[in-house]
Parts: C-alpha cells; sequence; structure tokens
C-alpha cells in the first residue's frame, strides 16, 4: 500500500500552526479549530477506504512503519486507529504483527446505528414496515414499465432457490432468502439510493422477524402453507413484471406487502417499538 506523502507535509504544517489565545480574537465566529494529528491520519486512511483503494481483509502497514512513514508518535496512530474502529473501518488484533485489518461500510453497521435512532424517537414496528410500502411498489412499477431479460432471471433465480428450500423444510432458511428476494427486487432497478435505504429497512424487519418467530412458533403444517402462498405470490409477480402487466403488477404487489404487514406488525405487535438494544 503506497502512503500519500502530502499527509506526512500535512502533519508537519499543521503542527506549527500557533493556537492563539481567546485575548486574540475578536469573534468566536474567526476562531479556528486545528484538527488533531490524530483526525488527520484517520480521515486519509477513511479516504482510501471509502474510495476503494483499501479492500476489505487489506492490512495497513505494522505500526513502526506508519510511525516512520507519517512522522507520528505512537499514541498519536493509536488514537487515530481508535477512531477508525469505533467506525467499524478496521479491526486491531493487539499484539499483532500484520497491521490493523481494513473493513469496508456496511449497511449492517448503518442499520444497526439508524435502529438506535428509530428506537429513541418512539418508531414504532408498524411504522417501519409501512416505510417498505414507499419503495418496493414503485420499484414494480418502473421494472413492469420496461421489463429487462437480465432482471427477469435474477428474480426467477431467487425464487428457485426459494422453492428449493421450501421442498427441503427448510424454513427459517426460507425466510431469510425472503429478505434477500427483496433485496434483489430493488437491486435489479439499479437504483443505488433506494438500494440502500431498502436494505437499511430489510436488516430492521429481519432482525425483528427473528424475534417474533421466537415468540410466536407456529406448528409445521401452519408454516408450511403460509410458505407455500408465499412463494406462489412472488412467482405472479414475476409473471405479471415480465408481461409487461404495470398496473396489475403494482396492484398485487401493494396487496401482498399490506397482508404481509398485517402478519408481522398486527395490532399489538405494530405498536412495539422498535428494539435494535434487545435484539
Amino acid at each position: 500500500m503506497m502512503l500519500m506523502p502530502e499527509i506526512h507535509d500535512l502533519v508537519q504544517r499543521l503542527n506549527r500552526v500557533p493556537i492563539l489565545a481567546d485575548s486574540e480574537t475578536t469573534s468566536p465566529t474567526k476562531r479556528i479549530r486545528v484538527p488533531k494529528t490524530s483526525e488527520i491520519v484517520a480521515d486519509h486512511f477513511r479516504g482510501q477506504i471509502v474510495r476503494g483503494e483499501l479492500k476489505e481483509g487489506d492490512f495497513l502497514p505494522p505500526e513502526g512503519q506508519l510511525m516512520t512513514t507519517l512522522g507520528i508518535s505512537r499514541p498519536t496512530l493509536r488514537e487515530a486507529f481508535r477512531i477508525l474502529e469505533a467506525e467499524s473501518l478496521i479491526s486491531v488484533v493487539r499484539g499483532s504483527r500484520t497491521g490493523a485489518r481494513v473493513h469496508q461500510p456496511s449497511t449492517e453497521l448503518v442499520s444497526r446505528y439508524a435502529g438506535y435512532v428509530l428506537q429513541s424517537m418512539g418508531t414504532t414496528i408498524a411504522d417501519l414496515y409501512q416505510a417498505r410500502l414507499a419503495i418496493e411498489p414503485q420499484v414494480v412499477r418502473w421494472l413492469a414499465a420496461k421489463p429487462e431479460r437480465r432482471a427477469i432471471k435474477r428474480l426467477r433465480d431467487e425464487i428457485e432457490r426459494l422453492r428449493v428450500l421450501l421442498l427441503a423444510d427448510r424454513f427459517d432458511a426460507f425466510i431469510d432468502a425472503v429478505s434477500e428476494f427483496h433485496g434483489a427486487l430493488v437491486e435489479v432497478s439499479g437504483t443505488q439510493t433506494l438500494m440502500f435505504m431498502n436494505q437499511l429497512l430489510l436488516n430492521l424487519m429481519s432482525r425483528h422477524q427473528s424475534d417474533y418467530k421466537r415468540r410466536h412458533p407456529l406448528d409445521y403444517e401452519e408454516q408450511k402453507k403460509s410458505l407455500h402462498a408465499g412463494l406462489r405470490s412472488y412467482e405472479k409477480l414475476i409473471d405479471l413484471i415480465e408481461a409487461g402487466e404495470v398496473d396489475g403488477a403494482v396492484k398485487h404487489w401493494r396487496l401482498h406487502l399490506t397482508n404481509a404487514n398485517e402478519t408481522w406488525a398486527e395490532d399489538a405487535e405494530g405498536a412495539r417499538i422498535v428494539d435494535s438494544l434487545g435484539q
């Protein structure tokens, strides 16, 4: 991994910037906060990770090499590492000679924090599921308005995987794969922002569904019947999209999601507050 020489130069220049006393400033609005050296170093590596210059699983150089290259002390470097660890962008094994391991940003991490925010706002389970109705029916409209062979194939592959799991009576794996089907539905639209927002919702809903199943177990026959009905509904959706039946596809999927919401977020269950701390 090549380190940018300007990082060393920037650190050295900022270390020489004089810090003005309060009496030397005419207004609080004119005060300039000089970033700490550790923040500069953390920002440098954060940028490389986000831009993809450092990949998942890469290792940063050993501490000694970084200290020499950047011209910083060990405490400063470790403080920078603590910043990046707190953001889950690296993991450091103390005493390891391989250096810090790089991790790409993930929607799982964001959804966990988003769950904390939603919980602090008093957001209900019903609200969480209702938000999905604002995304997927619109995506279905786009897909049906201009059916693409690539998208249809991807979705039918997901359906086939669901069928195999259901025939094997792997009900928990089937429900997990249903979440992936919902993700694929938005993914094939090619809209990155909606993909991110949808995956965030799916991660939160998956955690709720795992907790719900634990509290409300179904017997074998009841669960199998419900999952078979779901599979038929997914197949019908893809048929409608492939046929270019825009209104029919949107109507069908909106009804499917509404029925699913009533199952997962019925009455008292829907009134529960999103609980990210207890999951």
